[in-house]
């Protein structure tokens, strides 16, 4: 079977001018390079290339280099990609193209020399990591306080991550640029302002929530941060994500400011009074990502939030006002007054006073009273609690703990099986004292090492202490827990089939579907995608990566060794799946699964991220648009495919096992 190893020149057409206006692509298809400008940044890069050559050989030698090559490669990345796929938007990016050659070179040849000068600047810097995700390199703005320069030895500073608005122009090579001249909205003294990329425009979600993260650990690891003085705030779409991010991760800040932006689906994009309706599972994954189903979570984040009084994205912060007064919490709410998408002057300056004051007064300490809220283990602690295990994934699960008394805790759960306790300094923890723990008003007996981890599991609704290390049984974990798209937010490889598929109409279906899903994520998630043949997975891949395994059991040789322990039965002319068969020439099988031949990682069959087509329009809609499994249609386009061309779709229950399908 002919299967390409790499989708990367599905659009080269477009660099001829062929069809461009009839194709919808997000990033847009930018304007015409002349052959002049095109040949210039040709030579360029080729000079570039040399220079990167050269570190090949030193950074062989030196993991200091090796560490630091990214932050070379990265302006070469940002024209190249502009370059190849027509990602130049206006003509004053020529010049700014070529200016990123120059700095390229530049770096390329201090660090040939042994220097980095840009670590120890101060001012607006652009830095850049390899994410593990898919060993992309991906950008980061930074804004290097002055006193950095003359800082002491022992000192801490405070890092504000500032999350940007939707821009559907932003490829590396405009971010980049922007870093360098703009400060942006709030640069605090004596204070690290991080922008990340967030991999385009997704809202900081999925591998755009994973981005945040590993540039704040570059971050730590190259200036001395204090970790219990790390911020957030955001506009616009960079607002949606302060909510989702606050929301769902409240022991990270030590307080949050989100501007404008969504903070759920249905509402902000009045589902209801569209066609077609939302299916039952669509109403479940939104609690994957609406912040306001995690409200309760801000009683361990101090949040401000703002709004223009004219702007319709005032609905962000009104709706989760409302979701927080049912949880007993009162959002501070600061309107600019007759303003629309925008800051009004005045009520910012108001609100950068009022944040400031909220981030030198909070302390990001272990509270002795929290109450964690979540939906799913994707999203699993808060401060000294874990939640574990879950009765009932995508139902409401809450933990409400509290520490009474050095040697007393207090514990209400629901919907929770599974749950560890670390408890903080100060505790029975640091004394050695065995601690009274009362979880669901049954006294836990017996002697507890309190300095180490507790780990609590429910039986026959009893609890007991439990360790982990009895776990033998397969169950949803975290990281482990579905749905299909949760596997693009760790390290994954394509593995693409090399054998005859079972019948032709699902192997040219295949095809299509793989090279669309690589197309896609260099698209929208700016990385080019680890494709490997069948042949070529090694046990190392099996440890260290979840696989997405394109064809069936005959064309996919991983896939076959597979096949027998999988929740599905799949032969040439019919697939069967949940008590339910479907004829194989005319659907495909997607669904994610703890790969049985390494159960820390997952197998996703023949799916890419499920929201490609349908969250281009916005970032409220970049939601997954199939649970753990589904069965499709392969002759509904996928622009119609959800829900028409979904035959049938479900979640797996804890265990990760099938229920009948009604």
């Amino acid at each position: 079977m002919r299967f390409p190893a790499i989708a990367i020149t599905l659009y080269s057409f477009t660099l001829l001018g062929f069809g461009q206006t009839n194709l919808s692509r997000v990033p847009p298809f930018g304007i015409a390079v002349s052959e002049e400008d095109r040949g210039r940044l040709t030579e360029g890069l080729k000079a570039f290339d040399a220079e990167l050559r050269k570190l090949d050989r030193i950074t062989v030698r030196s993991p200091a280099a090796a560490s630091a090559l990214p932050e070379v490669q990265i302006f070469h990345k940002a024209v190249n990609w502009a370059l190849a796929y027509n990602e130049f938007y206006r003509s004053n990016e020529v010049a700014a193209a070529h200016k990123l050659i120059e700095q390229g070179i530049e770096r390329a040849k201090a660090l040939a020399g042994g220097k980095t000068p840009w670590t120890t600047a101060t001012g607006l810097v652009v830095r850049a990591y390899r994410s593990r995700i898919d060993k992309s390199i991906q950008p980061y703005g930074l804004v290097v306080p002055p006193s950095f320069a003359g800082a002491e030895t022992n000192r801490k500073f405070r890092l504000d991550v500032w999350l940007h608005g939707r821009d559907n122009n932003l490829t590396e090579l405009k971010f980049i640029t922007d870093r360098q001249r703009s400060y942006g909205e709030f640069t605090p003294p004596d204070t690290f302002v991080l922008h990340p990329y967030g991999r385009y425009c997704n809202a900081f979600k999925f591998a755009g929530e994973i981005d945040v993260f590993e540039a704040i650990e570059h971050v730590r690891r190259n200036y001395p941060i204090d970790p219990f003085h790390i911020s957030i705030r955001g506009f616009s779409m960079g607002g949606g994500g302060t909510w989702h991010l606050a929301a769902h991760y409240p022991s990270f800040w030590v307080a949050a400011a989100p501007g404008a932006g969504f903070a759920e689906t249905a509402e902000f994009q009045r589902i209801w009074s569209k066609d077609p309706k939302p299916t039952w599972y669509d109403q479940k994954l939104w609690r994957l990502y609406d912040a306001t189903d995690y409200a309760a979570n801000f009683l361990n984040c101090p949040v401000i939030a703002y709004s223009g009084e004219l702007d319709r994205q005032k609905q962000a912060a009104d709706i989760m006002a409302k979701a927080m007064h049912r949880e007993g919490l009162e959002l501070k709410h600061l309107i600019g007054p007759k303003t629309e998408h925008k800051y009004e002057p005045e009520t910012k300056v108001k609100l950068d006073q009022e944040f400031t004051e909220l981030v030198n007064g909070a302390k990001r300490e272990n509270p002795s009273k929290l109450h964690f809220t979540t939906y799913t283990l994707r999203y699993n602690s808060n401060y000294w609690i874990t939640v574990d295990g879950m009765e009932h994934h995508w139902e409401r699960a809450d933990v409400r703990a509290a520490i009474t008394a050095p040697t007393e805790v207090h514990v209400a759960t629901t919907n929770v099986s599974a749950l560890t306790i670390t408890l903080p300094k100060g505790t029975a923890s640091s004394t050695g004292t065995t601690p009274k723990f009362t979880i669901d008003n049954t006294v836990l007996a017996g002697s507890i090492n309190t300095r180490e981890p507790v780990h609590l599991e429910k039986s026959n609704k009893r609890w007991k202490i439990s360790p982990h290390s009895h776990w033998t049984e397969l169950r949803k974990t975290h990281g482990l827990q579905g749905p299909i798209d949760d596997a693009f937010m760790d390290s994954f490889i394509m593995v693409r089939p090399t054998g005859k598929p079972l019948n032709p109409q699902s192997g040219e279906w295949v095809k299509d579907e793989f090279m669309h899903a690589t197309n896609e994520w260099r698209n929208q998630f700016r990385g080019d995608v680890i494709v490997k043949s069948d042949a070529e997975i090694s046990s190392e891949d099996m440890v260290n990566s979840h696989l997405i395994l394109w064809g069936d059991p005959q064309s996919n040789k991983v896939l076959g060794r597979l096949a027998s322990k999988l929740p599905i039965t799949w032969k040439a002319d019919k697939i069967r799946i949940a008590g339910k068969t479907f004829a194989a020439d005319k659907f495909a099988p997607v669904f994610i699964f703890p790969n049985p031949l390494s159960p820390g990682k997952y197998i996703v069959i023949n799916s890419g991220f499920t929201f490609c087509e349908s969250g281009r329009s916005s970032n409220a809609l970049q939601i997954p648009k199939l649970p753990d499994y589904g069965v499709l249609d392969m002759a509904v386009p996928r622009t119609s495919r959800y829900p028409s061309g979904v035959a049938l779709a479900g979640f797996f229950d804890e265990r990760w096992e099938l229920q009948k399908a009604d």
